[in-house]
């Protein structure tokens, strides 16, 4: 796989050598069980894959080339470039300026920019309108594009099955860059709608039975529909394309509903299917994949909580909170900042969306055992933080060489 220049600071002396070593043991990624990082009293059951994937660390190159290659130019991120707030605020601390908020919401207004101005597109891609719109300022809006290849193929994906007239219905979230993005570029080719969970694609299923009058759908999906769209018409051919970050196994279910309504309302033999319902692979990028199978075989472990790092507003990261959550306590935080004292932690409550701190986070018996992850959007030292700050906590824990030298050891047999 391709080696992107990253800054040093984001990787780690612990984290990416124990990820370099899982890799060269496991070249075919078969391998999905935890590395234990045993410290006598207190063990981390640290996931298979995590961190950094290849959209990101491209994104990442891309960004920091911009700045060292013009540094007597204004450079602006359309919205942020990653959603992670150290990556982000290291870019502002060099200068970087953001365009819009991740909502949309415009910061810098459009006819503030220059031709010779600088632009960077996230690794989240854009919308047409807004390629345009840069385009006709005079900016190349493809010099620093760091959109990330991943999400182009689910952008070809829609543009093929809407060249075979099928509808494209887009799992995402409606206000997520990435499918607001996505949407954009497959309703040039197809009548799209946009489906934000199961209990939508189950009310977007009367839409295509008829159960519901059409004149509703435009209500209950307003914002999430092309221009034109008619429920009656559009719902006849339909394929399942998604934000790369959503969860795999709500994408399927979702794909498998509709799939499984149409088969029954058109009567549909097996040899019949797809000339109602696109034969559409899976459109998560391998990273996401790859982070959600680590998480389950991570669960596969008792342990007392896990510690699931990342941004807040990063929807990988959230899937993986979820996943963790439906099985022991689990504590989402940004760095290991939040981890205020062997008491005290304050994380995000995803449900409540902001932080709360809890009081004895870590138990009292020895050893305690941690499930330890991140999102995709996670430096590895921010891992490495997180981990060397929980060891803090226990004055009898084994020097971190010896630990890593086992490993090694483990590995390397």
């Amino acid at each position: 796989m391709k080696s992107f220049n990253i800054p040093d600071y984001y990787r780690s002396h612990i984290i990416s050598p124990l990820k370099e070593l899982r890799r060269k043991r496991d070249k075919l990624k078969r391998d999905f069980t935890p590395t234990l990082l045993d410290f006598g009293p207190v063990r981390f059951l640290v996931a298979r894959h995590f961190g950094f994937c290849y959209g990101v660390e491209n994104a990442i190159e891309i960004a920091y080339k911009a700045i060292s290659e013009n540094p007597d130019k204004r450079i602006f991120l359309l919205s942020e470039m990653i959603h992670n707030p150290d990556v982000n605020r290291d870019l502002q601390e060099r200068g970087v300026r953001f365009l819009m908020e991740t909502s949309g919401k415009q910061i810098v207004p459009w006819d503030n920019l220059k031709s010779d101005d600088v632009v960077v597109i996230p690794a989240f891609g854009t919308t047409i309108e807004i390629q345009q719109k840069l385009a006709q300022i005079g900016l190349n809006v493809e010099q620093y594009d760091t959109t990330c290849p991943f999400v182009e193929k689910v952008w070809n994906k829609a543009t093929q099955i809407g060249q075979k007239d099928y509808t494209v219905v887009v799992h995402g979230k409606p206000s997520h860059e990435e499918t607001r993005a996505t949407f954009s570029h497959s309703k040039e080719s197809a009548p799209t709608v946009v489906v934000k969970d199961m209990a939508q694609a189950q009310r977007l299923a009367t839409y295509l039975t008829g159960e519901s009058a059409k004149e509703a759908f435009y209500t209950e999906f307003k914002g999430q529909f092309s221009e034109g769209f008619d429920p009656e018409r559009d719902l006849q051919r339909i394929g399942v394309v998604n934000q790369t970050t959503m969860l795999a196994s709500d994408t399927q279910q979702i794909a498998d509903y509709l799939k499984t309504v149409m088969i029954r309302h058109h009567h549909l033999m097996p040899e019949e299917v797809e000339t109602r319902f696109a034969n559409t692979r899976d459109t998560l990028c391998y990273a996401t994949n790859d982070n959600q199978d680590s998480t389950y075989a991570l669960l596969k472990n008792p342990a007392d909580f896990a510690l699931v790092a990342g941004g807040y507003n990063s929807s990988n990261t959230l899937h993986l909170v979820e996943l963790c959550q439906q099985q022991l306590p689990t504590y989402f935080i940004e760095t290991e900042q939040k981890i205020l004292s062997r008491e005290l932690v304050r994380h995000f409550d995803i449900h409540a969306k902001q932080e709360v701190v809890t009081e004895h986070f870590l138990p009292n018996h020895e050893p305690v055992t941690v499930l330890l992850t991140c999102g995709a959007s996670c430096p590895d030292a921010v891992v490495e933080g997180i981990l060397l700050k929980t060891v803090s906590f226990f004055p009898t824990a084994r020097p971190i060489d010896e630990v890593m030298a086992e490993v090694t050891q483990r590995f390397s047999a």
